[in-house]
């Protein structure tokens, strides 16, 4: 496992970022550990979780694990807050300094441990100020609790009003954004890849799988696997997802595959990882077969032939379908993934 600076802070995270949205949920306590004890014995030291993630349940599973290998110090501990914890309370959600500064303590208990290294806001929220949440991201980075802050699903002029904000009134940065990424949808390549080579950001692509679609489990024509992401979620893409340029993509990500010898989601993650700016594609195995399979993805190099024809049926910046859909228009932010 590679190990790469996360932005311009200097510390170092691994090439694949262990996404635990799974466990305490569909994947129980136990298996949960094990799983992010084979992650880090494989070198992997970045793990990723949210609040929201089983209305806490997550992070519950994950703080359990590093209390049982003893390794919390080891690894860098990433999670996000912005989402609803509550179904009555209407302050229980979004980015104000009431909600994050309640859960970053709900998290550090639930994940039971001292601090946070890098705490993330998990959607944008156009009815909170930026420099209201800022404040609030420094208060907690002053107080010891959080040592980074970062962002999930931002458009690049977000992120630039969130460095002028920060700069103009002298309060801690953000530091990386977690946006969508993969092979059906490139359009962060137009902005905010750019962005974040300009500024110094890293760039933690989530569902690089794209729901597990480039994994080969869909076939043309075929219903949808019941316990798979699309069956399970369909409002994550499901149906629209499964048309005739997606598997012209996935014919060729197989057909790769074939010839290095290698799974199509070892392909499809060693294409993200391996692109600019890119510090690492969050994996989110559900079961220790999975990861197994994505940890094969670091020893996985694309010659710059096979970068040419994946180019080829997915063009660089464009959507072969779009992954989500947001109007990040001035006075309204709407994010469905």
């Amino acid at each position: 496992m590679e190990y790469r600076s996360l932005g311009r802070t200097g510390v170092q995270v691994s090439e694949l970022c262990l996404g635990c949205m799974m466990f305490g949920g569909r994947t129980e306590d136990e298996a949960s550990a094990d799983i992010i004890d084979r992650f880090i014995d494989a070198g992997g030291n970045f793990l990723d979780t949210a609040n929201v993630y089983t209305r806490g349940r997550s992070e519950e599973a994950t703080g359990k694990a590093l209390k049982r290998n003893g390794k919390r110090d080891k690894v860098v501990l990433a999670t996000k807050v912005h989402g609803a914890m509550a179904d009555d309370d209407p302050n229980a959600q979004g980015n104000s300094r009431r909600h994050i500064i309640e859960q970053c303590d709900a998290s550090l208990r639930r994940l039971q441990t001292d601090y946070i290294d890098l705490y993330q806001i998990h959607r944008p929220d156009s009815q909170i100020p930026i420099d209201e949440t800022l404040r609030a991201l420094d208060d907690l980075i002053r107080a010891g609790k959080v040592r980074y802050i970062g962002t999930s699903t931002y458009a690049a002029w977000q992120l630039v009003e969130a460095l002028w904000v920060a700069k103009e009134l002298g309060l801690n940065r953000f530091v990386c954004e977690q946006p969508p990424y993969h092979l059906l949808d490139r359009r962060i390549e137009r902005e905010l890849v750019p962005f974040a080579q300009t500024y110094g950001f890293g760039i933690i692509p989530w569902s690089p799988l794209a729901g597990g679609f480039l994994t080969g489990k869909y076939q043309r024509g075929s219903e949808l696997p019941e316990d798979s992401r699309y069956g399970q979620q369909p409002q994550r893409g499901g149906r629209d997802t499964l048309v005739e340029a997606a598997f012209n993509v996935l014919d060729v990500v197989q057909s790769i595959a074939q010839k290095q010898g290698c799974s199509p989601s070892q392909v499809a993650l060693a294409w993200v990882k391996d692109q600019p700016a890119i510090t690492s594609p969050i994996i989110g195995p559900r079961t220790m077969e999975q990861l197994e399979d994505n940890l094969g993805a670091a020893n996985v190099k694309l010659a710059e032939s096979e970068m040419d024809q994946l180019n080829e049926v997915s063009l660089p910046g464009r959507a072969v379908v779009p992954y989500y859909e947001a109007d990040f228009g001035p006075h309204l932010v709407r994010v469905v993934a």
